[in-house]
């Protein structure tokens, strides 16, 4: 039994929203490709081959594919048309994923897709688009399967569905799955909100394992449990990090972020607060991916070069330390208690360069309505995981800031605007080559280093918790549970 603390909502791609949607809607549909790879690299998984026929900006980008053999869970084989059926029924304006819909109108992609055999077919897109294996990472349905009156689709992953998706949601293992069938003949994934009673139903053997839902703050008493549970962590691609809003008039100047930056001491906050369990951000991207690169402009705490840097933005302190504030900011963030202690803690260190720091905890809801609509200036939130780095784009160019036309769906929720970095935001999301997209993205995460939109704070790393005797899980950068696959259980 696997324990989380939120309720999938559905389990199926078309209607998928949620991170544990996705999460377990994988479970049951195997994709083409998929980013559950240590190095964050596209994974072939029912695609066995991906080639580029053409790429030209008068052309497109046109891509050849050829399937594996593979079967769904009823034992029929994956085959182009189910392919041609599943982006039908992904992208249909009444029924389908807005997420998938928004992922390929941006590229023009072409429909219906060309099918040149059951195992091969063609997909075109109107402009090149770099991250296109990584836009082949959707669950593939059976043909005819997805249609009204149907309980529920089919799908090749490695289990099945067999009951309702809720507080409980069972699963069954898949005989038919490519990679072999999972070791466990059924898996149950509860929830249970509690922090401590999940800790417990562990302890007692009610439940085996967790992702990512015990705290720090509880890992000593998960020591006191080692006779009975493990704890193994790994890095992670997401990240936690603190959003300054770049339109406000202090905020606006670069010299004033950088100074915020320099105040906050993320080491110690890291050995702390999460007990280690973090590696220092100094990007958007994890320093084990691919397009990472360091910048030559390290940020480490120092308080002075940050006072310093105040003066210089014409932010003196008005009357020694302790007295009036050289400025007054607004800090929002969710009410999470994890979230909340970090955030008190960066308070109290942005007090010691005389910032003074209103805290703002607010139901997540008000929280993200709050920032999305700009009315911060700062604010702390943990991304999803980061693989592919077009996503820098979405994060930080001006036509991601939220408004009202885009329905508020921006990343850009620091309201940051620089030409220069847009065109290579641009240059880095159509170039289809690795090494050359690779010094595109330094280029950009240098311009980023220099500019401090956002403050990169740190990656959490992945922390499974598991009772003695489950072994097998897969810990992936992604956080994804295709690792459950493997699981087994000892004694």
């Amino acid at each position: 039994m696997l324990l989380i603390e939120q309720p999938p909502r559905n389990v199926d791609p078309r209607y998928a929203t949620t991170s544990y949607d996705f999460k377990l809607t994988y479970l049951c549909f195997a994709r083409l490709v998929s980013v559950d790879d240590d190095a964050l690299k596209p994974k072939l998984e029912l695609a066995e081959q991906v080639q580029v026929v053409s790429a030209t900006p008068e052309r497109g980008l046109v891509l050849e594919v050829t399937l594996r053999d593979a079967k769904f869970s009823d034992g029929h084989a994956v085959t182009s048309e189910d392919v041609r059926y599943t982006l039908d029924k992904l992208l249909d304006e009444k029924a389908g994923s807005p997420s998938m819909r928004s992922r390929f109108s941006e590229n023009g992609l072409v429909r219906p897709i060309e099918i040149l055999s059951p195992k091969q077919f063609r997909i075109s897109f109107a402009k090149p688009t770099a991250s296109y294996l990584t836009d082949l990472d959707f669950g593939i349905l059976r043909s005819g399967t997805a249609e009204a009156g149907r309980a529920r689709p089919i799908g090749a992953g490695p289990f099945v569905l067999s009951g309702d998706v809720g507080e409980i949601t069972r699963f069954a293992r898949n005989p038919h799955y490519f990679l072999g069938p999972p070791s466990v003949a059924a898996l149950t994934v509860r929830v249970v909100r509690d922090t401590n009673s999940r800790l417990l139903s562990l302890v007692g053997g009610s439940a085996d394992l967790t992702q990512n839902t015990v705290p720090p703050m509880l890992f000593d008493s998960v020591t006191r449990w080692k006779n009975r549970l493990e704890l193994e962590s790994a890095p992670s691609a997401l990240l936690l990090y603190l959003g300054m809003n770049t339109e406000d008039g202090r905020l606006r100047n670069a010299k004033v972020r950088r100074a915020i930056a320099l105040g906050i001491d993320r080491e110690r906050i890291i050995r702390t607060k999460l007990r280690g369990k973090a590696r220092l951000a100094s990007s958007l991207l994890p320093p084990f991916h691919w397009a990472f690169s360091e910048s030559s402009s390290r940020l480490q705490f120092d308080p002075e070069e940050a006072k310093r840097l105040l003066d210089a933005a014409g932010y003196p302190d008005p009357d020694g330390p302790g007295g009036k504030p050289r400025l007054t900011l607004q800090f929002k963030t969710s009410t999470d208690a994890m979230a909340t202690a970090i955030a008190r803690v960066i308070a109290s260190q942005l007090a010691e360069l005389d910032v003074a720091v209103e805290l703002r905890p607010l139901e997540f809801h008000l929280f993200l309505s709050d920032v999305k609509k700009g009315n911060f200036h700062l604010y702390m939130l943990s991304s999803a995981e980061i693989a592919e780095p077009s996503l820098f784009r979405n994060f930080f160019h001006s036509s991601f800031i939220p408004t009202v036309q885009n329905h508020e769906a921006g990343l850009n929720r620091m309201r940051y605007r620089n030409p220069a970095l847009d065109k290579l935001l641009e240059d880095g999301s159509r170039e289809l080559d690795r090494e050359k997209r690779k010094a595109i993205y330094k280029e950009i995460q240098e311009i980023l280093a220099q500019e401090l939109p956002m403050l990169p704070l740190w990656h959490p790393d992945n922390v499974l918790l598991a009772r003695k005797g489950v072994v097998g899980f897969k810990i992936w950068p992604t956080a994804q549970l295709s690792g459950l696959s493997l699981v087994r259980k000892t004694h």
